[in-house]
């Protein structure tokens, strides 16, 4: 935004700022918050503190002790925004998202900066990594947290973390345990998900999806052409087997003899199940260079869980890029047996909001402008960017008006449009007996849009035993578009 547009929007910007104000115990500490929102709103061509504190006749020190050193409660002002988003955007198929952000840095005071893989880069190179949790319901989305990944050789040299100011008690987690605390904050807070998505660095994680199905949350989750299982679920033998009088029997439970082994999910398309059943069109979005399409299969797989034994039984849905065969993406999830594929796409493709956000806060907010060396100051610039850019979301919504886009699609990026709502249409030929009563479908529920029957898909009291949850919620909307 330029000076006039923020000048316009200070009244709305103090009464949105007020909402933190028992996030200090100093008025004039209080203030230095509108100077960094301010900054971080205007359009500096850089973002970090002194570029905005000289913008805006500060010291900059002042504006750097303000974020490392002086006394306020950003673990409250990070509560509160959770709480302003509950109560502002609640709403039916809201889906949450876990991603990670890296940003490049020079030298080695940065708190956790170490070369390690950094995606904004493609390569390994010195960099920090973010955790973050998102959130989406129908054309709004912000970022909710964000938690700084501490790497193992930062962990052991506690010397090191005492000079950034790293707390004792911040010691290495992996990313999918720092995902579950920003999850199990936001839910203390009030915050309710339908649904979670998440990226294969995360699906690949057994202990963490057990974690979510244990907190009766729902996911699609992207994992790895690596993930073993079954299509049919192998026998398993609890009866003890003894050859001889003398000697250990076989340990039970365990799979019975001549049954097939767990196989990848890359492999199990070769599967009759999987290899008769024709792909699905599908169109995710339109894009600056036209409609997005996938088509994709589905089936219900068992997992290989502990000892080799068959685990949770999910949905497996495959999806190939229709412009790039080679582009076969993995999803699993944990929905109830009925769930359409359609549902489970509209959600496993709504990542792309989180990186949306990730975009906007850089170019934007100046997320990825933090130069200071302490942990405090690091985090309280999360914070702080997570509230600027919800005010900014706020104001975009404003400024749409309450009438949604027709279209239902993705913006392109400074158009004005919130670019968050994904449209899903099905595309089916030569295929009898659906949508038969015109060529435009609606499908309000999950439950009129199943998947394909395949051999497991009624057994809903085998799906349910597993320990996943089958509990009932509003299902996302679908359209489908039906060219018969």
């Amino acid at each position: 935004m330029d000076a006039q547009k923020i000048r316009q929007l200070k009244p709305q910007l103090d009464r949105f700022l007020k909402h933190f104000d028992d996030c200090f115990e100093r008025k004039d500490t209080r203030l230095h918050l509108g100077v960094y929102v301010r900054g971080q709103l205007s359009d500096l061509k850089e973002k970090s503190v002194e570029p905005i504190a000289l913008e805006a006749g500060v010291a900059p020190r002042t504006l750097q002790e303000f974020l490392s050193q002086l006394k306020w409660d950003e673990n409250r002002m990070r509560d509160r925004l959770q709480r302003l988003v509950r109560a502002e955007h609640a709403g039916p198929n809201i889906v949450g998202m876990f991603d990670e952000t890296s940003d490049p840095k020079k030298g080695d005071k940065t708190p956790a900066v170490q070369k390690q893989w950094c995606g904004r880069l493609g390569k390994t190179e010195n960099c920090i990594v973010t955790v973050h949790l998102g959130f989406a319901q129908a054309d709004f989305h912000c970022l909710l947290d964000g938690e700084l990944y501490l790497p193992e050789s930062w962990d052991q040299d506690r010397d090191r973390c005492r000079e950034a100011g790293i707390p004792d008690d911040v010691v290495y987690r992996p990313k999918w345990r720092i995902a579950l605390e920003l999850y199990d904050r936001a839910i203390a807070n009030g915050m309710h998900f339908d649904w979670l998505t998440f990226d294969e660095g995360y699906g690949s994680k057994p202990e963490f999806l057990r974690e979510l199905s244990t907190r009766e949350q729902r996911y699609v989750a992207e994992v790895p052409r690596s993930l073993t299982g079954w299509l049919q679920p192998p026998r398993v033998v609890t009866r003890p087997y003894h050859r001889h009088l003398r000697g250990r029997g076989r340990s039970v439970p365990r799979l019975a003899s001549g049954s097939r082994p767990a196989r990848r999910v890359d492999e199990l398309l070769n599967d009759r199940t999987l290899r008769d059943q024709p792909w699905q069109r599908w169109r995710i979005k339109d894009s600056d260079k036209g409609p997005v399409v996938w088509e994709c299969k589905h089936a219900f797989l068992t997992l290989k869980g502990v000892n080799g034994l068959p685990g949770a039984r999910v949905h497996l849905v495959i999806a190939r890029n229709v412009l790039d065969p080679e582009e076969i993406k993995f999803f699993i999830s944990n929905a109830p047996p009925q769930t359409g594929v359609g549902t489970l796409l509209l959600v496993a493709f709504s990542r792309w909001r989180v990186e949306r956000c990730f975009e906007d806060q850089k170019s934007e907010i100046g997320l990825d402008q933090y130069e200071g060396r302490r942990y405090l100051g690091l985090k309280r610039h999360l914070v702080i960017s997570a509230v600027s850019y919800l005010f900014l979301a706020q104001v975009r919504e404003d400024w749409r008006g309450e009438k949604s886009r027709t279209d239902c699609v993705p913006v392109a990026h400074g158009d004005g449009g919130s670019g968050t709502n994904v449209e899903f249409k099905e595309v089916v030929r030569g295929q009898a007996g659906v949508g038969q009563g015109g060529t435009e479908d609606q499908v309000p529920s999950a439950a009129q849009c199943p998947g394909p029957q395949e051999p497991h898909q009624d057994d809903a009291s085998e799906f349910g035993s597993t320990g996943y949850s089958t509990y009932g919620s509003p299902a996302l909307p679908l359209e489908l578009n039906l060219a018969l």
